[in-house]
């Protein structure tokens, strides 16, 4: 691991290679999971605010759960989570042309239906799973997923990329240009120091 600022990076975040490949697993991580996504207290007012646009994309079924249980819950650990339907399918789901699922929140931004609001921090990470620590920092960990994650590992070790790497626009929205920048300095002080031993 590598510590950056104050906040711990694991080393299978610099290590493991990997690029989502959508045409493989068509938006899996959205609908197969026991939870929904993790959601930011401060993101709260901007889902809130965002709705009204992504609801004209999402379907029926999703909208009448929605209101009747609303649109976020807290999980057993007591963590503020996106709802789910069926036991697994996040709620902000839509699904496309090509039968792929993708965010109705970052479909809304990408084609300029409502830019206030990409999607959640912790979709926009994944494979990254960020953790509070006791100490107030944070640690960001990669959350392997077998095997619907096995084609984005693939693609990334063809293109040569790995998790710190293809997140780098996460990142940087949730920590920063400045500190993206020491994150890439210390993963080549990992990897130099790796090839000295």
């Amino acid at each position: 691991m590598i510590v950056v600022g104050d906040i711990i990076v694991s080393s299978e975040v610099l290590e493991t290679f990997f690029c989502c490949d959508l045409e493989a697993c068509h938006g899996a991580c959205c609908i197969e999971g026991e939870s929904g996504a993790p959601v930011e207290r401060e993101e709260v007012k901007m889902i809130c605010k965002a709705f009204p646009d992504v609801q004209q994309l999402l379907p029926e079924k999703h909208l009448r759960y929605i209101e009747e249980h609303g649109l976020m819950y807290e999980d057993v650990d007591g963590d503020l989570v996106t709802q789910i339907i069926d036991g697994e399918r996040c709620v902000f789901t839509c699904v496309e042309k090509d039968n792929s699922v993708r965010c109705a929140f970052e479909k809304c931004y990408t084609e300029g239906i409502n830019q206030s609001f990409y999607k959640p921090i912790s979709c926009h990470l994944f494979p990254i799973r960020v953790t509070q620590l006791r100490d107030g920092k944070k640690a960001l960990n990669y959350s392997r997923w077998w095997p619907i994650c096995e084609p984005a590992r693939k693609l990334g070790r063809e293109l040569n990329l790995r998790v710190y790497q293809f997140l780098k626009e996460p990142l940087i929205r949730a920590y920063g240009n400045e500190w993206y920048e020491q994150l890439l300095a210390q993963a080549d002080l990992y990897f130099q120091d790796k090839e000295a031993r």
